[in-house]
């Protein structure tokens, strides 16, 4: 066999570009209700996908601060946080409170490994889910409400992009914790490659440098520690991470990220 015949075929442009448009199409079409076109069944899309996390963070965050916008011209600060919330609520289809409620009650309501994944495949809300979720949405709407009429929108898009950027170095790093097992953490533990961080990264840190300017290193900051202590407390109770252990950090990233812009301004 000749060296040519040995030689990895090489991928037009036009085929790449449509590839990294059905991996765009995966992202927004996992992460949120906008309708687009369904991309080609791919196994592997979703692990792919992640490298467009952030920009479909953009996406939710630029229609959000629009929005947010539009009701603070005629309605009181309270009231335009509620509906901007509600928006995001709807737009995401409640995935990533869903994610925290379960995780509430799995880590909250089980003793060992095995209880806290039985819990978490569990659609039933308990307890610690119910007050999980009672308080997220309390404490994002009291921030959003909180932080200065000015920059309430920077802080919409980076606080979305940031809290979407948490997934790649989760998936990165940690093994799915049902090993064998199909779920939607299974699609991308482990599976996430170093190039596809690196993309989501410098992408997820320029829009938030380019959002909040010289406010920007103390949500960076704060992302990266939420990701940090959310994957250390995985690992340790649960070896690994499942489908809901990425949502519930996202939703914890997202209070992080208004907390830093409600306390400094």
């Amino acid at each position: 066999m000749t060296a040519s015949q040995t030689r990895t075929p090489r991928v037009s442009p036009l085929r790449h570009g449509l590839s990294l448009w059905h991996d765009l199409l995966s992202a927004t079409q996992f992460l949120t209700r906008i309708p687009v076109p369904s991309p080609p069944y791919d196994e592997g899309s979703l692990s792919r996908a992640v490298k467009f996390f952030p920009i479909v963070g953009l996406v939710v965050g630029v229609l959000a601060a629009v929005l947010h916008r539009i009701f603070a011209l005629h309605l009181s600060r309270p009231a335009a946080a509620s509906l901007t919330l509600t928006f995001l609520v709807l737009i995401t289809g409640c995935f990533h409170e869903d994610a925290l409620a379960d995780v509430a009650d799995g880590f909250g309501g089980g003793w060992h490994r095995e209880q806290v994944l039985a819990i978490l495949k569990d659609s039933r809300i308990g307890a610690y889910g119910g007050a999980a979720l009672a308080l997220s949405l309390l404490a994002r709407l009291t921030l959003i409400a909180s932080l200065p009429l000015a920059h309430v929108a920077q802080y919409l898009i980076a606080a979305h992009v940031l809290c979407r950027w948490t997934t790649l170095p989760l998936s990165y790093l940690m093994a799915d914790a049902r090993a064998g097992a199909q779920g939607q953490g299974s699609r991308i533990a482990k599976l996430t490659t170093a190039g596809t961080l690196v993309f989501g990264t410098v992408t997820a840190f320029a829009i938030a440098i380019y959002a909040l300017r010289m406010q920007a290193a103390a949500p960076i900051l704060a992302a990266i520690a939420v990701t940090a202590l959310s994957g250390l407390y995985y690992r340790r109770r649960i070896q690994g991470v499942t489908g809901d252990c990425f949502g519930a950090t996202n939703q914890l990233t997202e209070i992080a990220v208004y907390l830093c812009g409600a306390w400094v301004l």
